[in-house]
């Protein structure tokens, strides 16, 4: 790795003193992401840039890709898109993660752009995002036994007429008249020079990434090459990443995480990522044989979502991890009790990370040089800046909070998208040239961040604002608990009383009595102590294993609604349904059986006065 400093940076006062020493065009010159793959080749064209695990086998013989190889890959799939597509391409993927999939995206970025797409989307959603970025090429998998991407691709193209079709084969199925075969195309293309030479650079578009969910009109940010590098820049920096180090990736390709914070920054390092199979961690093998992977591959770098983290605490380690440095995680918050019983059990300090779609994937990193401090995601990545700002009464934002004083995580920089594709998208994004993170955050006297929520899962009761991460971690301090997510159920007289669903460790048997005997004396506010505590099978996750807190509000919902009906009415025959949406975010619908039609009335007087649209309607 290139000498980015001469010192460790451990604090913020080194990353102020390594970005006053010079500016960012002079640590790292690279003007497009093609550059990067460029100059790590150059440095060290044998040294492996891919370790792929396909199935974790303690006999598997991962299949290794040199910087050489990475590079002319990269370079035959932008010559590939760009004989298809013409110039700048727009080319979409919905793959898992492979070597074939790291040439597609940075292939794409080099010809054009990427749009990265979750494949555990249905065909209708993956249709609305290619045709809201203008791709025009699709590269996808073949028939897999155990995928449905093939039939998703096909339904695709039938949505969009002229979508152009490659496939990446793994069974000797025929391929379909007009459809490209990646392999072959791939290996009649020049690796070795770019066909339309490298003019994408700086603020060009390199991918549009897609966030917000899926519903209502797509939300794609726009990342620029300089907003990708900068952000892998910083990344590599912070956790302090050489041409030594072996990063376990488990996160998906599609992920802003996968591709930047735990992708791209090793590649500009020059180190080694280890793709944990296809299907990353939700493959169990991963999860059962992961500290023997560890072990054979040599990783210095280990980690993965807090979930995953969470589930390595059921597998003893059976392997030699000593070549491991340090733990990293992020996408969301890392329950304490998880943080602290991995960090006993593996002897590895955890180190945090926070990114968001918008900032390329980085914002701050608990710098690996640093002292580690659970619950801290540490320092801003050089170059940038990030504040906390106070909310005011009125819903705008004033000035920087005092230390421990809990505001809004606002950032700024290079790092920062100019936009969305949807120019619509754009009215609420920046306030005065800042970022809004929607995180509400706190600093302490050396300016480490610290995450106390998003500020949308803020449980207001009666005015009070409650943390729902104290009431998290109570729960999860317990052995029996997995898991735990806390949101905010409706009621008419507070607005919002807080309940929390919790998972169990496998095998374990609690009741809610006692969960609830546990977990009050370690919640300092009796208003934040839960109203109800609800065990179910598992808490509900997005793909790359972040807890989906939606889905809960509404069985929240559910229940408060059903609740007041059959306590207060006696009706015993009825629908409730509960979608998000609406001016209030939540809208129900009731629907009373004929024999229940004379209280209708009742029913629609119980359910006035909470924070949510409901009506009622009567069957038939």
């Amino acid at each position: 790795m290139p000498a980015f400093s001469d010192y460790p940076i451990a604090t913020l006062a080194d990353v102020i003193r390594f970005e006053n020493e010079k500016p960012f065009a002079q640590r790292y010159d690279a003007r497009c992401v093609y550059d990067v793959f460029v100059k790590s080749a150059a440095r060290n064209p044998d040294h492996t840039a891919l370790t792929m695990v396909m199935t974790g086998e303690d006999e598997e013989k991962p299949r290794l890709v040199s910087y050489r190889q990475l590079l002319e890959g990269i370079t035959r799939a932008a010559n590939l898109f760009t004989s298809i597509g013409g110039s700048a391409p727009g080319v979409a993927y919905i793959l898992p993660s492979l070597v074939e999939t790291h040439f597609t995206l940075w292939g794409a970025e080099t010809a054009g752009y990427a749009v990265p797409i979750n494949f555990l989307l249905q065909a209708q959603n993956i249709a609305e995002l290619i045709e809201a970025s203008g791709a025009t090429i699709l590269v996808t998998l073949g028939p897999h036994p155990q995928l449905d991407i093939w039939q998703k691709a096909l339904a695709v193209q039938a949505l969009i007429p002229g979508l152009k079709l490659i496939r990446i084969s793994v069974t000797d199925a025929p391929l379909p008249d007009g459809v490209i075969e990646f392999a072959s195309a791939l290996a009649a293309q020049d690796g070795k020079v770019l066909a339309s030479g490298n003019s994408r650079r700086d603020d060009d578009v390199a991918a549009y990434f897609h966030t917000g969910g899926t519903t209502g009109s797509p939300k794609l940010v726009v990342h620029t090459h300089r907003n990708q590098i900068v952000a892998a820049f910083g990344a590599a920096v912070l956790y302090d990443l050489g041409e030594t180090d072996n990063l376990t990736n488990s996160l998906p390709l599609f992920h802003v995480g996968g591709a930047i914070s735990v992708g791209l920054s090793c590649f500009l390092a020059g180190s080694n990522v280890i793709v944990l199979s296809p299907s990353g961690m939700r493959n169990p093998l991963m999860v059962k044989n992961f500290w023997r992977i560890v072990a054979r591959t040599r990783a210095t770098v280990i980690g993965g979502v807090p979930t995953a983290l969470s589930a390595l605490l059921n597998v003893p380690v059976d392997a030699d991890i000593s070549s491991a440095r340090y733990a990293v995680t992020g996408a969301s918050m890392l329950p304490r009790a998880v943080g602290e019983k991995f960090q006993a059990m593996t002897g590895k300090k955890i180190h945090e990370i926070i990114g968001m779609t918008e900032t390329a994937g980085v914002l701050a990193v608990d710098p690996a040089c640093g002292e580690s401090v659970l619950g801290s995601v540490g320092y801003r990545i050089p170059y940038t800046e990030a504040v906390v700002r106070r909310l005011g009464a009125d819903g705008f934002l004033d000035g920087p909070c005092a230390p421990h004083e809990i505001g809004v995580l606002m950032i700024s920089g290079p790092h920062v998208t100019p936009g969305y594709r949807d120019p619509s998208h754009n009215a609420s994004l920046l306030r005065d040239g800042w970022l809004e993170s929607g995180d509400l955050a706190y600093t302490d006297e050396q300016g480490r961040i610290f995450i106390a929520g998003r500020s949308k899962d803020l449980i207001i009761r009666s005015g009070h604002n409650i943390d729902p991460v104290v009431i998290e971690s109570a729960l999860e301090a317990h052995p029996a608990v997995a898991l735990a997510a806390a949101v905010g159920q409706p009621d008419r007289y507070a607005g919002e009383l807080p309940i929390c669903y919790v998972a169990l460790q496998p095998g374990a048997q609690v009741t809610t009595e006692e969960l609830r005997a546990f977990a009050e004396p370690l919640i300092a506010e009796r208003p934040a102590w839960p109203k109800q505590i609800v065990i179910i099978e598992a808490i509900p996750m997005t793909s790359v294993g972040k807890i989906f807190k939606p889905q809960l509000r509404i069985d929240a919902v559910q229940r408060v609604v059903v609740e007041e009906i059959i306590k207060a009415l006696g009706i015993d025959d009825f629908r409730v349904d509960v979608v998000a949406g609406g001016k209030r975010g939540v809208d129900v619908t009731v629907t009373l059986r004929p024999a229940h039609s004379a209280k209708r009335s009742a029913a629609e007087a119980a359910l006035q006065g909470y924070l949510f649209d409901c009506k009622v309607n009567t069957a038939g």
